[in-house]
This record gives C-alpha cells, structure tokens and sequence, in this order.
C-alpha cells in the first residue's frame, strides 16, 4: 500500500469504528478479515495511525473546532498529520500533506477542499492551554464531576495513564506449573516475560506477540488476564475445601484463577472441594468449556441463570463459603484496552448498569453461608459504581460486615496491600494495573 491508501483505509476504518456499537478491536479485525491483501507491515502502519487518532479525539476536535471546521474522521486525520507530523516517522511529510497523501490517486483520499486546507496548515502542538481537562486528558465533559469525586487532585494523572496502551499480562495456571517455569517456556520461545509487581502468578510480557501460537499457552500453562483481575480473584480467598461461586463469570478468566487456588475443584463434595461458574449468558458459559479443557481445571458446575427468578439460586441459598460477584460495570476501568467505550458510554446505561449491580449484590449476599464471604468487584473507577454500591448494600441489608482491604489482602495474597482503607482500588497510574474496585464482605456466624 502506498502511504495515501494507508491513509484512505485509516479513514475509513475510523468511520467504521464510529459508527459501530462495540470495541474498535473488534472492528479493526474484521475489516482486515475481508482485505486478506493488506501485508502485515501495512496492516501495523494502519492500525497504528487509527490508535494515534482514537488517543487523541477530543483533543484533536478542539483544535479543528477552533480552526472552524466539524470534526469527522477525515478531519481528525487532517488535523493529525499537521498537528502531529513528528511522529510519522518515515512518513513525514516533507511536501505538504496533500501533496503527499492527498492526491485523488487510485486508492488514496480525495484532494484537501477549502476548509480542510486550512486544518492542514494548523500549527503544534497539539495541545492549548485553554482545554479544560476532560479535553486535554481524553475523557467525556459529563463524567467530570463523577471521576473527580473517585480521584481528587490525581484526576489528571489517571486519565492520562488510562490513555496509555495497556501491557500484555498473563496468569500462570499453577495446576500446570510455576511461575518460573512458565516465564523459561515462553523465553524458549522468543517471549520475553517478568514477574508481575503485585500478583504472585502474573508475568508481564515485552513486545508485541501472538502468545496463542506459544506451546505454554496452548498447553495451559498460561491464561491471558490482566494483573488486576488475577489479584481480585486471589482476594476472594478460594482454598481447597471451600465451596466458592464465580457469580458473574462471564468468559471464565477468574473461575479459573479460582480453581488453580483449590487445586481443581470438581463438583460434588470432594476433597478439593466444589467450584461453581454462572451466567445470564449461554454462549460464554458454552465458550467457558474450551477454556477449563485446556487449563486442566477438572469438572466445574456451571450454570446460566435468569436475571429475574431463577430456581437455581433459591436451592443453593446458604451454601458457599466465598461468593465472587464481579459484577457487570461501565468498564471505565479498561478504557486503555477499549478506547472508544468512554464515548460510547451514556447516562441511561450507566443507571442501568447501577440497578443491575443492586439485584446481583442481593441475589449474592443469599448464597453465601454463615462465616463465609461475598467479595463485590467491579472493573470501574467510578464511585457510583463502587463505594456507592457497598453503602447501598449496608444501608439495606443486614448481617455483613466490610473486611478493610489491608486485612483482606494479607489474608489472601499476602505482603503490604497497594491501598489502604475499607476497599481495594487498583487503577493504572497507581498500580500499574487496569482499573479495579473490590470489596470484601462477611457473614456473621
């Protein structure tokens, strides 16, 4: 591809992108699905100019809004190359951007009309002194208040670090081996792997990888899952033993981090105890199955429960002595993984997501025995999501009490806890992890 069609596919998959009510990744995939053509060296150059513009949206609207134009993807493309032209590398370009890359050519953008011209001649750096921080740091004018009841005076800071691309962390499956063992597997390999600062199972991996080509990945030696979820399901203090419950599993990341820390849990009380996994939904507990097959993780309970009335929850009142309820959130938590949710996400939605967390917070404070634990997790930053919820919880049922993180964590991870007070809140600029939220609750005896 010429640097002009590279150009033309970043709009137009940027429009895409716009357009689609799910994860640009998502996007991204099958656009190239259909254009087997595009060779990888292309492909890198084309994904990574739609991320430069994705970072960089609200600020690179303010700049064309101040230039007097609407922003699109074109637009934000325009405003780019101009703006930002010192990083293009290679492609700088030298003599001007439309006679570079917008020429009209096969397979390259239209020529620059009026307007456009004029972003094109707009000057860096990218950023003005006069954008207000949600602009500046990425992030939507109507969650402003919201995000900085949860951080303060760090606001800037963590939306910044937020904007980042994420690291690629993985979990090493201790029913297959350790975490020394698996970190020589992937060096036999080519992959390059460390020791993660606050999960005893984690390795943090360099560089970009296909880790689903890697011997330990296919053998199960290894599960993609970010250090903060690997640390939220070490909070919930699965033993051998025990009967625990991944309340909302989803894809399993966690019911398997569980059964690595009861040693493979069977159902049907044996000595390993019993690991139950439910869902509202029937094809991630179907897609759940691959996953156990490869982990080694023994027969697990599964089940897809009704969000209303499920019998299935009435029968098992009382019986677990660890509940998991990593409840459906906002996933502001994850927005340097998904970089177009924060644009997506809405008012409406998010009072959905609270009211749903409210019947799950209920729903898993009747399955857990007395002495045992509910742990409410959620991979938000926000208050409305978190705190607000366990205030809600106390205010309008009884017998829990708040087990405060430091306790938690020594209890189950062990070593200095990274926060102090009743909850765990993990974030990237302070942890280095995705955005978390945990609370532990017990039952009185």
């Amino acid at each position: 591809m010429t640097p002009g069609a590279r150009i033309q596919a970043a709009i137009a998959l940027c429009e895409k992108i716009e357009a689609a009510p799910v994860p640009a990744d998502g996007v991204i995939a099958g656009y190239f699905r259909k254009r087997r053509y595009a060779g990888a060296k292309d492909r890198r150059a084309v994904i990574g100019q739609v991320y430069n513009l994705l970072r960089r949206r609200a600020r690179l609207d303010w700049r064309i809004r101040e230039a007097g134009h609407g922003p699109s993807p074109r637009a934000r493309l325009i405003a780019y190359l101009a703006l930002c032209h010192e990083n293009l590398g290679e492609e700088t370009p030298a003599p001007g951007i439309e006679a570079a890359f917008f020429t009209g050519e096969r397979h390259c953008p239209a020529p620059l009309n009026a307007g456009e011209q004029a972003l094109a001649r707009l000057e860096p750096p990218l950023e003005r002194p006069s954008m207000p921080s949600w602009t500046a740091f990425e992030y939507p004018e109507w969650l402003d208040g919201r995000l900085r009841q949860a951080f303060g005076g760090s606001l800037d800071g963590e939306m910044a670090a937020l904007n980042e691309p994420a690291p690629l962390d993985v979990r090493v499956n201790a029913l297959k081996g350790s975490r020394r063992e698996a970190a020589q597997a992937l060096a036999d390999e080519g992959v390059d792997a460390a020791p993660t600062r606050l999960s005893p199972q984690g390795l943090r991996i360099s560089g970009r990888v296909r880790l689903d080509s890697t011997a330990a990945f296919r053998g199960g030696l290894i599960e993609v899952q970010d250090e903060g979820s690997q640390l939220i399901a070490l909070l919930t203090g699965a033993e051998p033993g025990m009967a625990v419950l991944d309340l909302c599993a989803g894809a399993g990341g966690k019911t398997l981090a569980l059964a690595a820390a009861m040693k493979g849990s069977a159902c049907g009380k044996k000595a390993s105890g019993e690991l139950a996994a439910s869902d509202v939904s029937e094809r991630r507990m179907a897609a759940m199955k691959k996953r156990l097959v490869r982990a080694g993780a023994g027969q697990i309970e599964r089940h897809v429960f009704a969000p209303d009335d499920d019998p299935w929850l009435a029968q098992n009142r009382e019986r677990f002595d660890r509940v998991l309820a990593d409840a459906p959130c906002t996933g502001s938590g994850a927005w340097r993984r998904d970089v177009t949710a924060k644009w997506r996400l809405n008012m409406g939605e998010m009072r959905n997501v609270i009211a749903s967390q409210r019947q799950i917070l209920s729903k898993a404070s009747r399955l857990v025995k007395a002495g045992g634990r509910l742990v409410y997790a959620t991979c938000s930053i926000l208050t409305a999501e978190n705190e607000d919820q366990i205030q809600w919880f106390q205010e309008t049922h009884t017998g829990f009490t708040i087990i405060p993180a430091p306790k938690a964590w020594e209890e189950t991870i062990g070593g200095a806890c990274p926060c102090g007070g009743s909850f765990l809140r993990l974030s990237p600029a302070s942890t280095g992890t995705d955005g978390f939220f945990a609370a532990v609750l017990e039952r009185k005896g």
